[in-house]
C-alpha cells in the first residue's frame, strides 16, 4: 500500500519537472515502478530463504559495506550527484547506488550477531564499549567515506536501540536518552539565541552544515541559501488545509519547491491531500511499525528478534527525521521518506529489509 501510494504521488508530483527535463512526464516515475515491481519481488524471494544464513554472512556484509564505501572516496567509482559524492556507479549511468544503504544493512544484521556471540558479556562494560565500536565504525565509515552524515545518525541510532533491547540495564538508557533530548533542546535554545538573529555572510562559513544550520535556524534570512526550499514547503502544508486541494492540483511542485519528488514529497502530499492526507500516511507507516514489533515480538529466536526490531528502528528514524525536515524542526539532511520519496536504492534495500522481517515471519508458530 505504501509502495503503490507512493508511486502515485510520485507521478503527481514529478510530471510536470519530468516533462520539463526530458520531455516525458513518466520519466520519474516508469523508473520508480519498475525498481518497485523488482524489489517486491526480490522481498517475496528473500521471504523463502531462511534469516539464520545472514548469521553466518553477517561480518562479511559488514566489512564489504566499507569496501563499497571506500570506493566511493578513494576511485574514479564514485559518483557525485548535487554536489555530495555518495553514489557508485558500476559500468553505466542506469547502475548506480549509494553504498550508505548496504551499511544500513550490515548493521542490522551484523549487530545481532555480535550480541548473539557475546552473550552474558553484552551486560558489561567491555562488552558494551565492544558494540559500541562495531556500530559507531560502521556510522563513522558512512560518514567519513561518503560524507553522508544523514545516514551514519541512522546507524547510530539503529545500534544503540538495539543494545537497548539487547542490555538488562535498560533503565540506564532511558536515562541517558532522557538527558540527550534535553541536550538538544538546550542547544537549540542556545544556538537561536547566538545565530538566530546574527547577519552572517555565507560566503565567510566553510561548511555547507552550518549553512543547513544557519537556515534552519531562520530560513527568511536565508532563503537564497536553502531556506527557499523549506519555506515552499511549509507554504504547501499550510496552503493545503485539512482535505487539500485535490489530486495533482498542487502549485509548489512547480518549481516553488525544487527536486519535491525526493526529500519533500511529504510536504506535497499534505498540499493536495491534505494534513488528513498526511495522517494517513502516518496511519500507514504506524500500522506498518506495529506489524514489525508484533514479528520481532514473536520471533522464533532472538536473533530474528534483534534483526526485526533493526529493521523497525531504521523505517521509525528515517520517518521521523524526514517528516521533522519538512516541518523545519531539524536542520535538513536529504533522507527520504521510505517508500514514498523517489530513488531506487533506497526502495531496493528497504524491500530486502522487509523480505528479511518476512523470513522471520514465515518461522513462527503459533500454539493452538
Amino acid at each position: 500500500m505504501l509502495t503503490c501510494f507512493g508511486l502515485v504521488m510520485l507521478y503527481s508530483t514529478s510530471a510536470y519537472t519530468a516533462q520539463i527535463k526530458f520531455d516525458d512526464d513518466m520519466s520519474f516515475f516508469r523508473k520508480q515502478a519498475i525498481i518497485s515491481a523488482a524489489s517486491i519481488m526480490i522481498a517475496v524471494g528473500l521471504s523463502m530463504f531462511d534469516y539464520h544464513l545472514l548469521y553466518y554472512v553477517s561480518r562479511f556484509i559488514y566489512w564489504f559495506s566499507i569496501f563499497l564505501m571506500a570506493l566511493v572516496k578513494y576511485t574514479p567509482l564514485g559518483v557525485e550527484v548535487n554536489g555530495a559524492k555518495r553514489w557508485l556507479r558500476l559500468g553505466t549511468e542506469v547502475l548506480q547506488f549509494q553504498p550508505a544503504e548496504v551499511a544500513k544493512i550490515a548493521a542490522i544484521t551484523f549487530i545481532p550477531c555480535l550480541i548473539m556471540k557475546m552473550g552474558r558479556e553484552v551486560a558489561t562494560r567491555a562488552g558494551f564499549w565492544k558494540l559500541v565500536a562495531y556500530g559507531g565504525g560502521l556510522a563513522f565509515a558512512a560518514f567519513y567515506l561518503t560524507d553522508n552524515l544523514s545516514t551514519a545518525v541512522i546507524i547510530a541510532g539503529i545500534t544503540a536501540l538495539m543494545i537497548f533491547v539487547a542490555h538488562p540495564n535498560q533503565k540506564l538508557f532511558i536515562r541517558i536518552a532522557i538527558a540527550g533530548v534535553i541536550g538538544i533542546i538546550l542547544i537549540r535554545v542556545i544556538l537561536q539565541m547566538t545565530l538566530g538573529e546574527m547577519t552572517l555572510n555565507m560566503d565567510n562559513v566553510d561548511s555547507f552544515r552550518m549553512e543547513r544550520v544557519l537556515v534552519w535556524l531562520n530560513p527568511q534570512q536565508y532563503s537564497s541559501e536553502g531556506g527557499y526550499q523549506i519555506m515552499q514547503a511549509l507554504y504547501a502544508i499550510g496552503s493545503g488545509g485539512f482535505f487539500g486541494k485535490g489530486l495533482g492540483n498542487s502549485v509548489q511542485k512547480l518549481g516553488p519547491v525544487p527536486e519535491a519528488q525526493n526529500d519533500m514529497i511529504f510536504s506535497i502530499v499534505c498540499e493536495e491531500l491534505g494534513v488528513f492526507g498526511g495522517l494517513i500516511i502516518i496511519a500507514l507507516f504506524g500500522y506498518l511499525l506495529y506489524r514489525l514489533f508484533f514479528i520481532a515480538q514473536n520471533a522464533p529466536d532472538f536473533y530474528g528478534s534483534l534483526m526485526v526490531s533493526g529493521i523497525m528502528i531504521h523505517i521509525a528514524l528515517q520517518v521521523i527525521l524526514n517528516i521533522c525536515v519538512v516541518l523545519n524542526w531539524i536542520p535538513t539532511t536529504g533522507i527520504t521518506l521510505p517508500f514514498v520519496s523517489y530513488g531506487g536504492t533506497s526502495v531496493l534495500f528497504l524491500m530486502a529489509e522487509m523480505g528479511i522481517a518476512l523470513s522471520v515471519s514465515r518461522r513462527i508458530k503459533f500454539d493452538e
